[in-house]
């Protein structure tokens, strides 16, 4: 969700291609036409009462979406009884009460409308009247300023017809006042924008959430402040195709699977906002990989439940959540398996608000994807799996991609692995954004001395123990896929440029039930090579081989090259104030003074119940597979 101007400069020299793609047209609306087809009734975002009347009937007959309404409901029992929002300030951010005023709106909001109880009304109104009382939504960090915008302007539209008429102006000035109003600032309405209106430019989750919350705050009062609407929708909707240019071409998101939720939430909030406050979205949902990104999380994610969490993701041991966006896309695109994704979701964890509000009961049977699929786009990354209906299944992802991209560490090349139910490899995700200069994008800025961030605590090669190029742009060249084997092969050259001539990863499965992790580095000087691998498992070394062990399970690890290589363990642990990673082990190869052409191939067997003995798997240079 956070990132600065960064190096956008740089950055975009790398960005051009996605916007070069050829994209159907948006069309932009102006201020004379833009509120022609407005639905002046209330409440018309989100969820209008023609929707609320069939959900209610679906909620009789689906015991699913049932158990999902009684675990909403008592969320807003807990809302009802809590203290009202105050605003308070946690580092620069007061994006926890604007998400929990949010939270709150939507909760108490479809609560109240399913039941018609008051306390859920009187909560809500407390609330809003708080939240536009405050002195201001913070717009320093517009994120803060546009969530509560979303908010206020839901909380006005679904609680219109219960509000005096002095309530509703109390809460229009406010959303006025400390939301839309600095909108318009940034904008450029007001004359040169101020530095913080610096997110107008990006290409990443901001986007979509300062937009998409501007948007819902406008169309909320549109009726009664036109001007407003007149002046926010258009140029939100100039804005939008900035980011979701980068869903293209198949719909993969940058940022890795947490910020894919972010920011595809918020974009799902926008389109919905426009099609049922005005009927259109104006082409934004027709954009390329838009509709297919509902895929993404479901490859992202292990038989383990993990995410393949990188980049500024969650943590290692955090299965992935329920993302209700999946029930919009699916109507939208038809796409039935999006549905049962978020389905399996709702049974396993409690039911937010919009998988209420979005619900796809079952019906059609989705289509059975592949076994492997290699996404293309900023951050290219390449899965592998051996059964989607297999808990202990081998499954392998490995990403490419641009180490400046929002929210990205040094991990070009980094990959994680699940098998027999265990995640054997893995990645630690983000630390905490209050660290000192975390934000940092320089080769020697401190971001990039912090473990989690750095080379050094990813499954990646490493050159003198050293960062990668913080620059580096990389992309998974051939990708193949075939049952008895297949592989993706990346060049990482551009991240050693400093220490190598060039360098490859590629990784392999064999039968979908062993892996194997090439490098192949050609060196002009002498340097240390290393190998490593992250992981939670107990690690017994033997020479060139490693036994690890986790859950009462078994992964061998062999070393196929270079003769006389061995392994070595080290301690993944850190000090405060970073993660402390207690409990995480890092199997390494480690070569000294390498120099000219070197291979380094590791074999990660797991030992599958009545296996029969692994086969032996001969090294080929990668150029040949």
């Amino acid at each position: 969700m956070h990132w600065k101007p960064l190096a956008l400069a740089a950055a975009s020299l790398f960005f051009t291609w996605s916007y070069a793609m050829p994209q159907p047209p948006v069309t932009r609306p102006t201020r004379a036409n833009v509120l022609k087809t407005l639905d002046a009734s209330h409440p018309r975002l989100i969820l209008k009462d023609a929707d609320l009347a069939k959900l209610k009937q679906l909620i009789r007959k689906d015991p699913l979406l049932k158990k999902g309404v009684d675990a909403m409901l008592k969320r807003a029992d807990r809302y009802a009884r809590r203290h009202t929002i105050t605003r308070k300030l946690r580092g620069p951010r007061l994006l926890h009460v604007s998400r929990d005023c949010m939270n709150r709106m939507y909760t108490l909001g479809l609560a109240w409308r399913l039941t018609g109880e008051k306390k859920y009304l009187n909560a809500a109104r407390r609330n809003l009247l708080a939240a536009c009382a405050f002195k201001d939504w913070n717009p320093s960090h517009f994120l803060d300023t546009a969530e509560m915008s979303h908010a206020v302007g839901i909380g006005y539209d679904w609680f219109f017809h219960a509000l005096t008429e002095e309530e509703r102006k109390t809460i229009r000035d406010g959303l006025i006042e400390h939301g839309l109003k600095p909108g318009l600032k940034a904008y450029g309405y007001s004359g040169k924008p101020p530095r913080w209106s610096w997110w107008t430019g990006s290409v990443h989750n901001w986007n979509q959430v300062c937009n998409g919350g501007l948007i819902a705050g406008a169309l909320a009062i549109a009726e009664t402040e036109a001007d407003y609407a007149k002046k926010i929708v258009p140029a939100a909707v100039r804005l939008l195709p900035k980011a979701l240019v980068n869903y293209a071409p198949e719909g993969a998101w940058m940022e890795g699977p947490g910020y894919w939720k972010y920011a595809t939430d918020y974009t799902v909030y926008a389109l919905a906002s426009l099609e049922t406050a005005l009927g259109t979205d104006f082409g934004l949902g027709k954009m390329k990989g838009v509709s297919e990104t509902g895929w993404y999380p479901i490859y992202m994610t292990g038989p383990t439940g993990l995410p393949f969490n990188f980049a500024d993701a969650g943590k290692k041991n955090r299965p992935r959540g329920s993302a209700p966006c999946m029930f919009w896309l699916a109507k939208r695109y038809n796409e039935p398996a999006f549905a049962a994704d978020e389905r399996a979701m709702m049974t396993k964890r409690p039911g937010d608000p919009f998988d209420v509000i979005w619900y796809v009961p079952g019906g059609r049977r989705p289509k059975r994807p592949t076994l492997d699929r290699c996404y293309r786009g900023r951050v290219d990354v390449a899965f592998f799996r051996g059964s989607w209906d297999d808990g202990d299944a081998l499954y392998f992802a490995v990403k490419a991609g641009f180490n400046q991209v929002n929210h990205a560490h040094c991990d070009v090349g980094s990959f994680v692995m699940d098998a027999l139910g265990v995640r054997w490899a893995v990645d630690l995700g983000a630390d905490d954004y209050n660290l000192p200069s975390y934000w940092g994008r320089a080769q020697e800025s401190k971001r990039w001395s912090y473990y989690r961030l750095s080379a050094l605590s990813h499954n990646v090669p490493l050159l003198n123990n050293r960062n990668q190029d913080v620059d580096a742009v990389t992309k998974v060249d051939r990708f193949k896929s075939t049952r008895r084997r297949a592989f993706a092969v990346i060049d990482l050259t551009s991240a050693y440029k400093r220490l190598a001539k060039k360098v490859t990863r590629g990784v392999a499965l064999i039968d979908h039930r062993a892996a194997l992790v090439q490098d192949e580095f050609t060196l002009d000087k002498p340097v240390e090579v290393a190998w490593g691998m992250t992981t939670e498992a107990k690690i017994t070394l033997d020479g060139a081989r490693a036994t690890l062990t986790q859950n009462d399970k078994t992964l061998h690890a062999e070393i196929l090259s270079p003769e006389g290589a061995v392994f070595t363990k080290e301690s993944a642990e850190q000090k405060p104030p970073q993660a402390t990673n207690r409990g995480v082990r890092r199997l390494m190869i480690r070569l000294a003074k390498q120099e000219g052409s070197v291979t380094v191939a590791v074999l990660l067997s797991p030992a599958w119940p009545k296996a029969k003995t692994r086969k032996h798997v001969t090294v080929t240079p990668i150029s040949k597979w």
